[in-house]
This record gives structure tokens, sequence and C-alpha cells, in this order.
């Protein structure tokens, strides 16, 4: 069955955003601004969550959090009911008031972060709502609290967006540096190009490649843990988490590759047909959703209705019960 992909990690950090539902002003004044930070600050202390960066606008806020004892779900659950409950019985009013499920994309700290929290600082002034001179008195963002390091909780860490901006320091010279980075930023679309502002709310992790295959393979071998050899075949939920899709594709062709004893000059070398990349297309097609031109393309199978003959002619001879592929099976799933 299709799932969604929501991964919690102790100490991991996520850029969560939500919007009222039907993109209605939830956040209509100052009120319910106050009553949400409140909620927030509250599900901070209770969850034990180091806010790294925060933004409330209008009808959406953003979040970026750390959460030392990987309760995310927990705490968004918290904070999102608290604050509906608190908000429908001081306005005496009845229904939905977030457009769903909240968004959470898992970031990598090296060479992300930083520029996340760039991007949650300069919401306001994106909206047009204000200029980054004017966005010091913008009241509900973390960069308000940067501003003003005596109103900080304890819980609130306002280092990494300085130490992403040239090391700087938490001092007022340190601070009016910020802003002029943020002034800077804000006038060079070059360099929010360069740090992927225009992916900060797509998809479900900020990171390399890399990152990425590492915490897909952790969600596998979990998911893998009482599972029968071959009674699920997990797909990601939605169109924005086709790349999860496919880096779970490649971690299990990988995997068989490597077994296998096999490299991309073999892929390019050997025949289309060639009876081990017939073995690994049947493994794929077993254990992931993997499509036909996917497998055909990183195999070098040919096009893509050729991998469906093979893979046919593979389980009509019964090949699919054979030691090679039950062994294979075996080892890519433990």
């Amino acid at each position: 069955m299709p799932r969604s992909l929501r991964i919690e990690k102790e100490n991991g950090v996520y850029h969560i955003i939500n919007r009222g539902n039907y993109r209605q002003d939830v956040f209509i004044n100052e009120g319910a601004h106050q009553s949400f930070e409140k909620c927030l600050f509250e599900t901070c202390e209770k969850c034990g969550w180091i806010l790294e960066g925060f933004c409330v606008m209008t009808n959406h806020f953003h979040l970026v959090v750390r959460t030392p004892k990987g309760n995310l779900i927990y705490g968004m659950k918290w904070l999102q009911s608290t604050f509906a409950n608190r908000y429908h019985k001081f306005r005496k009013v009845h229904g939905k008031l977030f457009q769903g499920r909240y968004k959470s994309l898992i970031v990598e700290e090296d060479g992300y972060l930083g520029a996340l929290l760039h991007y949650t600082h300069l919401n306001p002034v994106r909206a047009g709502m204000t200029d980054v001179k004017g966005l010091r008195d913008y009241r509900w963002s973390s960069y308000w609290y940067l501003n003003h390091p005596a109103k900080r909780p304890a819980f609130m860490d306002c280092s990494g967006a300085l130490l992403a901006a040239g090391g700087l320091a938490d001092t007022s010279y340190g601070r009016c540096k910020y802003a002029d980075y943020l002034n800077w930023l804000t006038n060079d679309k070059g360099a929010q190009d360069k740090m992927a502002f225009d992916k900060m709310c797509r998809g479900w992790a900020l990171g390399t490649k890399a990152f990425k295959k590492a915490l897909i393979a952790e969600v596998e071998d979990d998911n893998e843990e009482g599972d029968e050899p071959t009674s699920k075949v997990p797909r990601y939920d939605g169109a924005t988490l086709q790349e999860a899709n496919e880096l779970r594709w490649e971690l299990m062709l990988d995997a068989c590759m490597q077994l296998l004893q096999k490299t991309e000059v073999d892929c390019s070398l050997d025949i289309k047909s060639a009876d081990w990349k017939i073995l690994i297309a049947a493994v794929l097609k077993s254990r992931t959703s993997a499509t036909n031109g996917w497998i055909a393309n990183n195999l070098n199978m040919g096009v893509p209705h050729a991998v469906s003959r093979y893979v046919g002619t593979f389980k009509a001879n019964k090949q699919d019960t054979e030691e090679a592929f039950k062994e294979l099976i075996a080892k890519v799933t433990t």
C-alpha cells in the first residue's frame, strides 16, 4: 500500500511547514500570532526540542527544529492540536484549521541548515511585507529574537544563521553584519539559487544524494524487521517523493551489483539479456516498485518493454524459485 515518508531521528533537524485550510489566513492579528508562539514554545519545552529558527506569516508557518529525542511526530501533533483547540475555543468557531498534514523535510546540517535559516528569516521580505532593514521589527520570527538576545528562551539557538553567514559572533557587531548579509542575499538571485532557495519547501529532505541514500537505507532497515522476504513492495506516496523511490531502487541495485561482483563497466559491455542482468531485474521487480524504464536504463537492457519480456521468461521458466534468486533476495533484504 502506498505510504508517505516521515523520518524520525534523534537529533534530527527538520524544516516544517503548514498552511491554513484552503490557504486561509490563520494568524490574522497579534493575539493569534502570540497564541501560536506560546504553543510552539510549550512544545519545545515539553518535547525537549531545540528551536533553530521560525517564522509565522499570516496563513502559514516555517519551523526549523532539532529533535534530540526523535519525537517530531508527537510534538507536531501536540502543537497543532493544542493551538487549534485554543483558537476554536477563543473564537467560538469549528472546522479544520490547517490544510492537512504538516510538511517536514529532514535537513543535512553541513551546507544546508544555514541556507534554510536565511530562507526562513527572509520570508516577510519575499512576501513584500518589509525590507531587510524593517525585518528587525518583524515580531514573529527567530530573527527578532536574534536581535533581542535577552528575550530568547533557553531552548532557542540562533547561532546557526550567524555561523553560516561567515562565522559571525552572537554580538551586536555580528548581528549587524548578519543584517548586511541578508540584504546582500536578498539582492543576489545567483546566491539564492546556489543555496537552493527554490527547493527549501519541496520533497522530503534537504541535503546531498549521499545523505538522502543513507536516510533511505535506515528507513529500509527499520521496515524490513519482521517482514517476510517478499511480502512487501514499498512505494513512497506522491510525486514529490519520486526521488525517495528512486534512491531506494538504487540502493538495492547497488547491493545486487556488489554481491554479484559487477560494475558499471559490465553493464556497458555485457549483452542486454545477460543472465546476471535479468536476475537483478527480477529482484528489483519483486522487491521494489522500480519501473521498466529505470531498470533498462541503469542495467543497459535496451528498451523498457524488454525488461518485462526478460523477467516474464525468467518467471515462466520458474527461475524465481531457484537458489540463485532466493539467495540474492535474502542477502539484499537483510
